[in-house]
């Protein structure tokens, strides 16, 4: 079980660090609630390691450490840490999921773009979905369909943040719009970053992204029935919040570089009331067909691993290779640091 204090300190981190989380979170049942809320505190300490840190790859290798220590029963001496491992050992946490995060966090140290909106999509099912599916594991759920759902939630999620953070990111000279639609519009993605402009292209992008956020939104309802009962609020809450920044985005006529979408307490709360609601119908209306659509593709890894409920004890080959390459670039960047103080010396 999970020490006392260490929640305390992730409860914490979460009301500082994630709004929109924290306040789904007070809809979900305490046996779900304290997991979830250790979850997301460990998951929201290692994307801010590597994107506040100047050092990303350091950071992602650090990460790898640490979750090495969590499966071998040795966590780091943080409550993050320790918070996790016991997660880990309580609810038999598949190995795959939490790794398909730091693939995704990976990825962002490389400053990797994405061709093509599928490209996006497995970006966001490493850093948003795998984090859906650890929680369906939390909830007790292996049900290949509902755990399709769950990712498809996270994908909007994620898609969400992008559409939001269009501006943002451009001043990290950091780009998570399909490379492709940015060809479609004739423009130069070096010269976008160098001075971006929410031009009409451009909210014609972070719409398209709106959308397909918003279809995998409504896709995701359909799992909401074939979680518990207690944990559907908070689903659902998660949902609407989320979905809420996209109507703000859309209020904003999709221009997420002048400004940054927000959302307020109020209307959070008329969302948690909604999701009370939403619950309260989904006890008595026959399941949705489309609960049994196909996962995405990219997404499909994700729902095998939880699905099979095994905590495997290896890396995926495709994730050994991107750590090597960041090790590789780390080795070299202090062999480069100390032939430089050599030559001063």
């Amino acid at each position: 079980m999970i020490d006392p204090q260490d929640l305390e300190h992730c409860r914490e981190a979460i009301r500082h660090g994630s709004l929109s989380f924290h306040a789904a979170s007070k809809l979900l049942p305490a046996r779900v609630r304290d997991p979830a809320l250790a979850l997301y505190a460990f998951c929201r300490l290692a994307d801010d390691e590597v994107d506040l840190k100047a050092d990303k790859v350091g950071s992602v290798l650090r990460l790898r450490d640490r979750l090495d220590a969590v499966y071998a029963g040795h966590p780091e001496n943080a409550a993050p840490d320790r918070a996790f491992a016991a997660i880990v050992e309580d609810f038999e946490m598949p190995r795959a999921l939490p790794d398909a995060l730091l693939e995704g966090l990976a990825w962002d140290a490389e400053a990797r773009r994405y061709q093509t909106l599928s490209g996006v999509r497995d970006y966001s099912a490493r850093v948003a979905s795998a984090v859906g599916a650890m929680m369906c594991v939390l909830m007790g759920v292996r049900d290949a369909d509902a755990l399709a759902r769950a990712c498809d939630l996270g994908v909007a999620m994620q898609l969400t943040n992008i559409a939001r953070d269009v501006g943002e990111d451009a001043l990290e000279r950091r780009i998570y719009l399909p490379l492709d639609w940015l060809e479609e519009a004739g423009m130069d993605t070096e010269q976008f970053l160098e001075d971006p402009k929410p031009t009409k292209a451009v909210r014609l992008m972070v719409r398209r992204l709106v959308m397909e956020a918003n279809r995998l939104y409504m896709r995701s309802e359909a799992g909401v029935s074939a979680l518990p009962r207690s944990c559907r609020p908070g689903i659902y809450g998660a949902r609407f919040i989320y979905a809420g920044i996209g109507s703000q985005l859309r209020q904003m006529d999709y221009d997420s570089i002048s400004a940054r979408a927000r959302t307020n307490k109020w209307q959070k709360i008329g969302w948690l009331g909604q999701s009370l609601l939403l619950s309260g119908a989904s006890m008595v209306m026959p399941r949705s067909a489309v609960l049994y659509a196909r996962p995405l593709e990219e997404v499909r890894f994700l729902v095998e691993a939880a699905a099979r409920g095994t905590p495997e004890t290896s890396r995926s080959d495709a994730l050994i290779s991107v750590l090597a390459t960041l090790e590789q670039h780390s080795q070299n960047k202090r062999a480069g640091v100390a032939q430089n103080r050599a030559g001063v010396i």
